[in-house]
């Protein structure tokens, strides 16, 4: 074998590698700017007398029109689209009925369909799928988004080694073993894999990737830091309600049975007699969100009621015998952090209000407006009796201008109503997304045009991609702005800015250099620990270059040592295939910096919790190769 000598580019490529490691654990300035730094001190460099072969001028900057790069481009639009139809709320909405609401119920189910989705397809592509899916179980849940996207996150880089369609090495490792076979006597010839052969080791890393994060989550994954907000800002709002105008209060679900003395009574009438707001109604599958205060209540039924849990208890659900649900159900879409809540709206001068009633106004049938307090002047006006001051029935009181409407109404109406000038919303911390359930039938065919490209077809992961996310555009589930919106900017730089880095350590040798140096140190070793460096050092290249480079680097080097001592080359070339989606220690690979933004995780975060991932993988997928091959 050639030896490779260090060459004054090597040490620098090596001294930047250095400095991008160091800005990404001190983060000493944020990691996407780290990265655009790194890409400029690399072109900057390459001016330089003897190191023109770091990147030349049309190289440099060819990160941005990468595959991977477009396909995460892609894929957040596709997600994003899915998302725009109320499809994933939908999704989220299943998975909570299945698994309940705590984080060691959740994580399994999530990260285990994000497993399985991605042995079939892209794992960055699952990723950002699912995304939505968790922000949504996130605000519904009150769990931090931080403790959702990780497990998520490497379970999707797990499952792509459950299949050899999962991940780019191991779609290549075929390419690579016919290619290494040239060379070789008939004697020595290997095999190519079957579609399932990596199935039982994939399988295995993804029950050790979900039994990591159920069993040790709480002390390795970190608190509330997401950007996820929605469900935060909900929550904030409801504490300024309770501190400004005494409104304590919480959602329950009552169900009434037949033969209950409610039967044919009026909301107006049960919520005045008895200081609660009844916001939804359902009957017989007919569900109504602010109804009239003139519905008429029949059984069997649901409300959604909001008031104390003592009130409830004990002045309304056990004299009239309902039935005090656990939690939300049959209004958990509805009344979800992320789809209504708390709201203040004013009433400007002029208004063409003024002088009337909720009631005359029909304020819940025109608006979704389901008022629960009236602050005028320094006086509060509520149902709801208090020490401050005694209960009033608020929907006959005619409205003034500058009365303050405290209301509980959903976000899609509160946005229209923003565009209505009888009234000024001053709530402005709200998800202000319009719905779109009527494009969900576009939304899922140009998802499964695109699953379809990829599976059957032999175009470009990228173009796959873009087929379906221009489809979402000109089928108008999202305008080309919304489009924009969806993409995470500074991981498209993140990773852009990182792939010059990659191309510079394969193109000047310093990755053969690198291999070389580790190999001869292992030279003479057991079998098996010799199967060990190879999975290390496939581990270590993921971290610096593309899966794919380390994979086409270090396939031929790996059989040229298993044949020299004595090994299964192609169980050696296998080692390497899955060993390079062992990538959790810092966020270089594509999962890590789509899920870092939205979850607020730092560098550190990984190195913490990546770091026992990266030892267990390890240890599994070794311990499988041992058994299965």
């Amino acid at each position: 074998m050639e030896v490779t000598v260090l060459t004054f580019e090597m040490m620098a490529v090596l001294g930047l590698l250095a400095f991008t490691v160091f800005l990404f654990v001190s983060e000493v300035i944020r990691i996407d700017l780290a990265a655009i730094l790194v890409m400029v001190l690399l072109g900057g460099l390459s001016t330089l007398p003897g190191l023109g072969n770091l990147a030349n001028g049309a190289d440099l900057f060819s990160g941005f029109s990468s595959n991977a790069v477009i396909s995460i481009i892609a894929v957040m639009i596709i997600g994003a689209g899915l998302d725009k139809t109320g499809l994933m709320s939908k999704v989220a909405a299943l998975i909570l009925k299945r698994g309940g609401t705590t984080e060691a119920r959740i994580i399994p189910i999530v990260s285990g369909t994000v497993g399985i989705i991605s042995s079939f397809m892209q794992n960055v592509g699952a990723a950002a799928l699912f995304l939505p899916v968790i922000s949504r179980i996130s605000a519904r849940t009150e769990i931090p988004m931080s403790r959702l996207a990780m497990p998520m996150g490497f379970c999707a880089i797990l499952g792509g080694t459950i299949t050899m369609v999962g991940s780019s090495p191991l779609i290549l490792l075929n390419d690579l073993l016919a290619s290494a076979n040239q060379t070789l006597p008939a004697s020595q010839q290997m095999q190519p894999f079957g579609l399932f052969s990596v199935t039982p080791i994939g399988v295995m890393l993804v029950l050790t990737g979900v039994l990591y994060f159920v069993l040790l989550g709480r002390w390795i994954l970190p608190g509330q830091r997401g950007r996820g907000e929605d469900a935060g800002a909900a929550r904030s709002m409801q504490a300024y309600v309770e501190n400004t105008y005494g409104l304590r209060a919480d959602m329950f679900e009552v169900r009434v049975p037949e033969g209950s003395i409610l039967i044919g009574q009026t909301l107006a009438d049960i919520m005045v007699a008895h200081h609660i707001y009844i916001l939804g109604t359902s009957y017989k599958g007919h569900k109504i969100i602010a109804p009239m205060a003139d519905t008429v209540i029949e059984a069997p039924a649901r409300l959604a009621i909001l008031c104390l849990r003592r009130v409830l208890k004990e002045e309304f659900a056990e004299p009239y015998g309902l039935e005090i649900l656990p939690g939300l159900d049959v209004f958990a879409d509805d009344f979800a952090a992320t789809e209504s809540g708390v709201a203040e709206v004013v009433i400007p001068p002029g208004s063409t209000v003024i002088g009337q009633s909720p009631i005359d106004l029909r304020l819940r049938q025109t608006h979704g407006l389901s008022i629960l307090a009236i602050h005028r002047g320094e006086e509060t006006l509520s149902h709801v009796e208090t020490e401050d001051h005694v209960a009033t029935h608020i929907g006959a009181v005619p409205l003034q201008a500058g009365d303050t409407l405290v209301v509980h109404v959903q976000w899609e109406r509160l946005t229209r109503l923003k565009s209505d000038r009888d009234f000024v919303v001053v709530t402005s911390d709200f998800p202000q997304e319009e719905l779109r359930p009527n494009k969900v039938n576009w939304a899922l065919g140009f998802f499964l045009m695109t699953l379809g490209l990829i599976l059957f077809s032999d175009l470009l992961l990228s173009l796959c991609l873009l087929a379906g996310a221009v489809g979402m555009i000109l089928s108008r589930v999202l305008s080309v702005d919304e489009a924009y919106d969806a993409v995470s900017w500074s991981t498209v730089f993140l990773l852009a800015s990182l792939i010059p880095l990659g191309q510079a350590v394969q193109n000047t040798g310093t990755a053969a250099w690198i291999a070389e140096q580790i190999l001869s140190l292992l030279d003479g070793w057991p079998l098996w620990s010799l199967q060990a460096g190879i999975a290390i050092l496939a581990t270590i290249f993921t971290l610096v270059m593309s899966n794919v480079g380390a994979t086409v680097l270090l396939v031929p080097l790996a059989v040229s040592i298993a044949i020299s001592a004595g090994g299964d080359p192609a169980i050696f070339a296998l080692t390497v295939a899955i060993s390079t989606s062992n990538s959790f220690l810092i966020p270089t690979h594509q999962v890590n910096a789509l899920i870092m933004g939205p979850a607020g995780y730092r560098v550190v975060d990984f190195v913490r919790s990546g770091g026992i991932m990266t030892i267990l993988f390890l240890i599994v997928s070794l311990t499988g190769l041992s058994i299965f091959f």
